[in-house]
């Protein structure tokens, strides 16, 4: 966003974004971003729909999970123009781990596709109302990815066969986006944790909570507001190509990004806003795991 750039005392608009930065810009190019939660559902219909007092969102059982999508962390409710909707499919803010399984399902599952978070914001012009906005985070933006990968692995390495538990924070990221006077209603929402526990028999370290981290995640916030049918067209095709399946030939949770690794950028990021080549490989199907997504078909044993 080279217009903000320039002017580095002045924060984003919160109405609109230039439709030429957008047009030019790659999915690779976009670590964070943030629209109003409405505008979401009326250019995603086929992620999201309101049905009665219920937010489906499509489970891992469901044909168009398999289509790409988001991984929804939530607690299970958000609030939409005063309203509280309950949500089909999610994945808690905070779960458990007991074995290294769950622990490998649970990493690739989370990084598998673009994160979405519901905040609320109350604005200086009017503390009385709150608007809801949807914050997505590019899991396939090396800065990003580098982050949640990198917090993981230190976690794991700082104890040996003992219990941890790790925490991602987007708070602050969010924070500095909006200009000064607005408020986070509920900025505890931009986060998610989760807890190993080892079957140790001493775990001082986890006892004392000295085995605690948080990872605050930082990037750039991408605006995605606009009240110009023409950008908005141009935004629908931008969250399609960074929610697309993500096509990979090998394991990609495996894989670390290198300029010598041949064709790994290639394959992580498909940076046109046009169709995908018929010359790609068949997508694959993802397996979520199942242990930490809520859904109101599937019982949950973290419940």
């Amino acid at each position: 966003m080279a217009g903000l750039e320039s002017a580095p005392a002045a924060r984003p608009s919160l109405t609109s974004i230039s439709s030429g930065e957008l047009r030019s810009l790659w999915t690779c190019d976009c670590e964070l971003a943030l629209l109003p939660l409405a505008q979401l559902l009326r250019l995603q219909p086929g992620a999201f729909q309101l049905r009665g007092d219920q937010l489906v969102v499509p489970g891992p059982a469901e044909p168009a999970a398999t289509r790409g999508g988001f991984n929804v962390f939530s607690d299970g409710h958000v609030r939409l123009d005063g309203q509280s909707y309950r949500l089909s499919s999610y994945i808690r803010r905070y779960v458990e781990l007991t074995n290294y399984c769950d622990y490998k399902d649970y990493r690739e599952t989370i990084l598998s596709k673009p994160m979405l978070f519901f905040i609320n914001v109350q604005t200086k012009k009017d503390s009385s109302k709150e608007r809801t906005y949807a914050f997505l985070v590019n899991t396939r933006h090396p800065k990003i990815r580098r982050q949640i990968e990198q917090g993981m692995d230190m976690a794991i390495s700082s104890v040996i066969g003992e219990s941890y538990w790790l925490q991602f924070d987007f708070q602050e990221a969010v924070k500095n986006f909006f200009p000064p006077g607005n408020k986070l209603v509920n900025g505890e929402d931009l986060s998610f944790a989760y807890e190993f526990k080892a079957d140790a028999l001493f775990d001082f370290f986890y006892w004392f909570g000295l085995s605690n981290s948080t990872v605050k995640v930082n990037g750039k916030v991408l605006n995605l507001s606009s009240t110009s049918p023409e950008k908005k067209e141009t935004i629908k095709l931008f969250l399609e190509k960074m929610s697309e399946p993500l096509i990979r030939r090998s394991s990609f949770s495996d894989r670390k990004f290198s300029v010598t690794s041949r064709g790994s950028l290639d394959e992580v990021f498909n940076c046109n806003l046009s169709p995908r080549s018929s010359l790609t490989e068949p997508l694959l199907a993802e397996l979520p795991f199942p242990c930490v997504l809520e859904s109101e078909e599937t019982p949950n044993p973290f419940i």
